[in-house]
């Protein structure tokens, strides 16, 4: 695992390890069943406080990503393509109500946000 902490972008610490480490699982380097390094190392390692990275693998867990073992460790959950689909459909949601949001300020009409889509998707 291998997790870049860039302190200009202004994305909380937290998100950027969250992020970092969903792509790794999403994309098959991190595996089913394998070990993450424990709350203090990654801590030590990336140079930041334990409640951030402990928040960064609680929130993982409760996305479904990582799994916790009392006294044995964090490990990368089994993900199923549903997981995974339900988490990029989640997040293209999001994407849309920021867009649906935008088009409302700034009085852009249905009729052209859909327009615009279609000449994205061809």
């Amino acid at each position: 695992m291998h997790v870049i902490i860039t302190y200009e972008t202004g994305e909380p610490i937290y998100e950027q390890i969250k992020s970092q480490i969903r792509g790794e699982i999403l994309r098959g380097s991190l595996k089913a069943g394998e070990t993450l390094p424990s709350i203090r190392t990654l801590a030590k390692e990336l140079k930041i406080g334990i409640i951030t990275a402990k928040r960064a693998y609680d929130d993982l867990c409760a996305e479904g990503f990582l799994y916790s073992v009392q006294g044995k460790g964090v490990f990368v959950a089994e993900i199923g393509s549903g997981t995974a689909e339900g988490y990029a459909t989640g997040v293209l949601k999001e994407k849309f109500e920021d867009v649906k949001e935008f088009a409302e300020m700034n009085s852009i009409s249905k009729e052209t946000i859909e327009k615009i889509y279609k000449e994205i998707l061809g």
